[in-house]
């Protein structure tokens, strides 16, 4: 059955209403905002072009609290800033039962980019990071299977670890996302 977020379309608040709300990383959000910069002339273009589409609708899933948000939606917010997709924000504690259609290996994980048509039938989604640095989970969760296990927190911060280097110091895992999004909505 494809899902459908037909309910939540225009119950979500703006990307600016989000920014304005936050109460965690804030700064941290902002900073990497100020940081994106189009990985070429041509991915900006192609965003751009979406301008031409009325047929999309962008609802993100996520928190502030969440360190994968604060690196990948100012990326998200940046590319979708000049599409003319109309986006919005839903919280996630707020809206539980979206993010429990939308989950990623059994779990809750945030952001979720979910792009649908204007009657809300998904049409395909984002998240909750780049692939190269969500491997390390999904590796992770195969090998991990028993949250009970005497080991498991500690392969965990292992697991976090790697995540944190794969993102690395600057913006340049940016590229990907805007990559990663532009493939997506090609194929929409």
């Amino acid at each position: 059955m494809s899902k459908s977020v037909a309910t939540k379309l225009g119950k979500g608040i703006s990307p600016q209403q989000f920014v304005d709300g936050m109460t965690k990383n804030k700064e941290a959000f902002i900073g990497w905002m100020e940081q994106f910069n189009w990985p070429s002339a041509e991915d900006r273009q192609f965003f751009e072009s979406l301008n031409n589409r009325d047929d999309l609708r962008c609802l993100i899933l996520m928190a502030d609290w969440c360190g994968d948000v604060v690196r990948n939606i100012p990326v998200v917010f940046g590319a979708l800033e000049v599409s003319g997709i109309p986006t919005e924000v839903l919280i996630m504690e707020e809206n539980l039962d979206t993010m429990d259609e939308f989950l990623t290996m059994g779990g809750r994980s945030v952001p979720i980019v979910i792009f649908a048509d204007e009657s809300g039938n998904v049409l395909g989604q984002w998240g909750p990071r780049p692939a190269y640095v969500q491997e390390p989970m999904v590796a992770f969760k195969k090998a991990n299977p028993d949250r009970e296990a005497a080991d498991y927190q500690d392969n965990l911060a292992v697991t976090r670890q790697e995540i944190m280097r794969r993102y690395g110091e600057g913006p340049g895992y940016q590229a990907d996302v805007v990559r990663e999004l532009r493939e997506l909505l090609e194929s929409l």
